[in-house]
């Protein structure tokens, strides 16, 4: 017998060999119809993988993000099979699942997919799907399995040299045959609707050297009005698109000569980060922070030490050499290094700490141009950073005050729907970390700590930490119910050590500090582009980039329309006077285009009375009122929106 324990804490015991789909039936029999994946000790695992230990096993059904991502990427190994019978000298290298569906990549040699494929491949996936082929796993030697692609696929092949003997698997379904780990539904059957989404070029192992392949991008759900609901999702998101919106509010733009992946930021950008970055300032400033500046570069010395050349060296850009001989400077892919030789500008003592230095720093990665993409895929962009260093003794406190101001950053800006993430290391991996494990054991658990003390909905995910130290991540969804990472929080007994930073302790003694990385926003590029996409562009009041439109009947309202612009400056309104020779029709119609949330017209009655009258973007006619009224009912709605933070 092997004693299985649930995700409830209750444990059960089986006849060794038993599998999930056994558990679940001894759970209830609805569970077992529903169940299509599961875990089994941190490892995903058929339904039909028999358990030969004691361990804990998690069940997942669709609405499970594990059960999704079995769904998908069992819906890869049919898309692969498809395309094989349509394309039959195509040659197969990966197929993961993804946020929202999958892709497989592929070599077509001299033939191409476009959209008028689309619908064959569809088809052709739903005839092997309704064949209800059984997902099976099996072991295989690492001489078998070179043997088995050798000499038809030397993608397949250069994976399988990577990998250690009697680590390797591939998965059968009908006469498909895939290198793959695990981790699929039971049967092609439950596999009810798909759609080729786009197809798109991606270079072998991300390489802009190698041979460019073909990724063919997917979606699939257990019912056809699940997809349904998806494709109307993804018409909205398409009218929602940042680089959409950014080109009709003229908020930012690229040029090719300035350079891939590099926004421009016009006016109205420029004016809407100034506002994020007081906004964010201000609140820093009641919290404790100082503001500081580091420079664009800095040498490659300063990376090498923090190790940031060692693990992004080759997403940098290259090296810049000097004519001195033998100096070399990097263009700055991170802050804290720059933060840590501040901090060692001056001797400290433990009654100094914490200090807390925040910077809205510039920074550059070389992201391959394949996955740029508008303002959340970029190769220059602004973070909202800060590094406090403290005292072992002042972690838990700093930790749970940076929670809640993401918290109020959240809150100000209309994103309610979030989750956390404790991202820890992966404790099979360790030459992806740098540090002591006792150093990660204590910053993984003051995380821990801190998010249980707050009364965060977390989850904890392995492999997803930072190289220097485990952190928290916020999941946002926005308004088309998609998932983002918003919002980091760190812990680093690292960086403090490979810098030597000290501080003298109440013992005369010299101690090395714990620093915290934070990030609200993350970047103003992303952070900004995600807002756009949950807002459609209708920013919240206070944020946005012009507050108020006056529209002038004619030009005889000239006058009396500049006289309420200046009125409202007084009460720092954001306005401006339309008094173009056009239809007041027009003028409305431009306006609610351009998402001005207020346009007050003003003509012969209103400037007799002394009144505007008042339109709200998407709302209509609000009526007539002195300009005083509206501008308190201005007030009071950007201060509901954006209360003051609280002091430490």
């Amino acid at each position: 017998m092997i004693a299985i324990t649930l995700p409830d804490g209750s444990v059960k015991n089986y006849e060794k060999g038993a599998t999930p789909m056994d558990v679940a039936k001894s759970i209830s029999e609805g569970l077992a119809r529903n169940v299509i994946s599961a875990s089994f000790n941190h490892t995903a695992v058929e339904v039909s993988t028999p358990l030969l230990e004691n361990g804990s096993l998690i069940l997942y059904t669709w609405n499970d993000d594990a059960g999704k991502k079995a769904f998908w990427h069992s819906s890869a190994h049919i898309l692969a099979q498809a395309l094989e019978a349509l394309y039959p000298n195509v040659k197969l290298w990966v197929g993961p699942a993804i946020e929202r569906g999958f892709y497989y990549d592929v070599d077509l040699g001299d033939q191409s997919i476009s959209e008028k494929d689309f619908k064959d491949i569809e088809d052709k996936m739903l005839e092997i799907a309704r064949g209800k082929h059984d997902f099976h796993m099996r072991s295989v030697s690492k001489k078998e399995a070179l043997s088995y692609y050798q000499g038809k696929n030397e993608y397949k092949v250069d994976l399988i040299e990577g990998l250690e003997d009697g680590s390797i698997t591939f998965c059968d379904h009908d006469t498909f045959t895939d290198l793959c780990r695990g981790g699929h539904i039971p049967n092609t059957g439950i596999v009810k609707a798909v759609k080729v989404l786009s197809v798109a070029g991606a270079y072998f192992k991300g390489d802009e050297k190698n041979k460019q392949l073909t990724r063919v991008y997917g979606i699939s759900f257990p019912k056809q009005k699940d997809l349904t609901d998806y494709l109307t999702l993804l018409e909205e998101a398409k009218k929602r698109d940042h680089r959409k919106l950014g080109k009709e509010l003229d908020l930012f733009t690229f040029s090719p000569r300035v350079g891939q992946g590099l926004p421009l930021w016009l006016p109205k950008g420029a004016a809407l980060r100034e506002r994020l970055e007081s906004f964010l300032k201000a609140a820093q400033k009641k919290a404790g922070y100082e503001m500081v500046v580091s420079p664009h570069i800095g040498q490659k010395e300063l990376y090498v030490t923090s190790g940031h050349f060692a693990k992004y060296g080759a997403d940098s850009f290259g090296v810049i050499k000097t004519p001195n001989e033998g100096e070399e400077f990097m263009l700055k892919p991170m802050n804290c290094p720059h933060h840590c030789e501040m901090y060692n500008s001056k001797p400290w003592s433990y009654k100094d700490l914490p200090k807390r230095f925040a910077e809205f720093g510039t920074v550059y990665r070389y992201e391959q141009s394949g996955e740029l993409h508008g303002l959340t895929r970029v190769r220059g962009f602004t973070q909202d950073d800060a590094h406090i260093f403290c005292t072992p003794d002042q972690l838990d406190a700093e930790f749970m005050e940076v929670i809640d101001l993401v918290l109020y950053v959240f809150g100000s800006l209309g994103f309610e729907n979030f989750t956390a993430q404790v991202s820890i290391r992966d404790p099979h991996q360790p030459e992806k970390y740098i540090g002591s494990l006792e150093n990660w054991d204590k910053a993984e658990k003051a995380i821990i700590n801190a998010a249980d003390k707050k009364g965060l909905d977390y989850v904890i995910e392995e492999g997803e930490a930072a190289f220097y130290g485990p952190k928290l991540d916020f999941m946002v969804k926005d308004a088309l119910g998609r998932s983002w990472q918003l919002g980091t929080i760190q812990v680093d007994y690292n960086l403090p050590e490979r810098f030597e930073l000290e501080y003298k302790g109440n013992d005369n003694e010299m101690h090395r500090p714990v620093m915290i990385h934070r990030a609200p926003f993350g970047s103003m590029e992303r952070f900004i582009a995600i807002l756009l996409e949950h807002t459609g562009g209708n920013f919240p009041l206070w944020l946005m980039p012009e507050q108020v439109n006056i529209l002038s009947l004619s030009e005889k309202y000239e006058k009396y329309a500049q006289k309420v612009l200046n009125l409202l400056e007084k009460h720092e309104i954001r306005a401006l006077v339309d008094n173009r020779n056009e239809t007041i029709g027009k003028k409305i119609r431009e306006s609610e285009m351009n998402k001005i949330p207020f346009m007050l017209i003003v003509g012969e009655q209103e400037e007799k009375d002394g009144t505007i009258s008042v339109r709200r973007h998407g709302h209509g006619d609000l009526g007539s009122m002195e300009v005083e009224t509206f501008a308190k009912m201005i007030e009071a709605e950007v201060k509901s929106e954006i209360k003051e933070f609280k002091e430490v």
